[in-house]
């Protein structure tokens, strides 16, 4: 039986030897600075959307040398991850004092220096995706997977989803509106996370249309759980504030079909994701194992 958390555990660990390996040192003029960046990175995390990447690209090539093709990929999604984080945790935004159980970014060094730090992780993740230095694909692929994270990362992705999700506080949306909103924000991400471990891979036509189905339906489960564990867990299991979503007026899934619902569509959405990978051998077996964590995952 495959265990999930021996490989969770396995997979964060390449991850944190890669980011020590490529994340900018503090030193010279810019030292301060950086700190603010190491600071967030650093902090904590599950790590999910490079272990994602990772696995994507075994799961298509069983010979793929992840450390020269892939791992910088991984770290720059995990730098762009966090930028948003301190972006999303500033005053203007969700203002939050605690994320991973530690002061925020904001309130460890200062509101301006914050968005400084989340400016230079973002463009940091292109700089890791595109240096002539640092291993990975070639050219070509190079700019397939730029152009998927920057996709994902902007205005009709994540950014778009943020603008979304704050714009429409203390309003009634619709559901599909909803909808909209978590695969923007959560969902466009993860799966670029895996469309960009396929691209890497060399995954063919129909191996990369399973991946971003199964990274579709794995980032909108990852964020109705995130709607549930707002409700559900407390301060202490978060690591952030529980209680945001409710007090600030956001639509969720629990807000609309209460938490049994709610679970079940968790739950439907995995199912569907570990269905996108049907067509794949036992090589994915971390991918579907991955979408049921996501739903079990109590913070």
């Amino acid at each position: 039986m495959f265990n999930i958390q021996q490989y969770l555990k396995e997979q964060r660990q390449v991850v944190e030897d890669g980011l020590q390996r490529y994340m900018l040192q503090e030193q010279g003029n810019f030292s301060a600075h950086i700190q603010s960046m190491r600071y967030s990175l650093f902090v904590g995390g599950k790590r999910v959307r490079p272990i994602l990447c990772l696995a994507a690209g075994r799961a298509v090539s069983a010979s793929l040398d992840v450390e020269e093709q892939l791992l910088p990929a991984a770290c720059a999604l995990e730098c762009l991850h966090t930028y948003s984080l301190i972006h999303d945790d500033l005053p203007a935004m969700d203002n939050d004092d605690l994320r991973r159980g530690q002061p925020t970014c904001h309130k460890k060094f200062g509101e301006a220096e914050a968005i400084l730090a989340g400016d230079g992780l973002l463009t940091y993740a292109f700089s890791l995706l595109s240096h002539p230095e640092i291993p990975g694909p070639a050219t070509a692929t190079r700019l397939q997977l730029i152009h998927v994270l920057a996709q994902a990362a902007g205005s009709q992705g994540m950014v778009g989803g943020q603008y979304l999700d704050i714009t429409n506080e203390e309003k009634d949306i619709p559901f599909d509106l909803l909808k909209t909103i978590h695969r923007s924000k959560t969902g466009a991400l993860i799966t670029a996370a895996v469309h960009i471990g396929g691209l890497a891979a060399q995954a063919d036509k129909k191996q990369l249309q399973a991946l971003i189905n199964y990274g579709d339906a794995v980032g909108l489960a990852f964020q109705i759980v995130d709607d549930l564990l707002d409700v559900t867990a407390s301060t202490e299991q978060l690591g952030k504030t529980a209680g945001t979503d409710a007090q600030q007026g956001k639509a969720t899934y629990p807000a609309f079909f209460g938490l049994d619902k709610t679970r079940a569509l968790a739950q439907e959405a995995v199912h569907s994701a570990q269905e996108a990978l049907a067509s794949f051998d036992e090589r994915a077996e971390p991918l579907r194992a991955l979408a049921q964590y996501i739903f079990n995952r109590t913070c």
